[in-house]
């Protein structure tokens, strides 16, 4: 099976935002990621992240069982230059489906 490769076209910026609240004397801090990008730009994210989704891992034959597809959306290549490095890859394991450890669902 023909490995994919990330083909992000036109305009997309991934970034990392820190954030900090003062609340009478307690401060709460947390990261936003944004993504924003061109209406040709998301879509053309949004039918990678599809891409990604539908593969078959199973037909990877140099993925190991239990590795987890994943891609490097590297700025200046196939984002923006003001984006961060980003790791976008499958949840599920190869072979067995299951998750890595440190994942925890949402609420239903």
């Amino acid at each position: 099976m023909k490995r994919l490769t990330p083909k992000i076209k036109s305009h997309v910026d991934i970034i990392t935002i820190d954030n900090e609240d003062d609340d009478e004397g307690e401060i709460t801090k947390w990261q936003d990621i944004l993504i924003h990008g061109n209406p040709e730009g998301l879509k053309s994210l949004g039918r990678f992240l599809i891409r990604i989704a539908e593969l078959n891992q199973d037909a990877i034959h140099d993925l190991p069982i239990g590795a987890r597809e994943h891609f490097h959306l590297s700025p200046n290549r196939d984002l923006s230059k003001t984006s961060s490095e980003v790791i976008v890859g499958r949840l599920d394991a190869k072979g067995t489906g299951s998750f890595y450890d440190m994942y925890v669902s949402k609420d239903e």
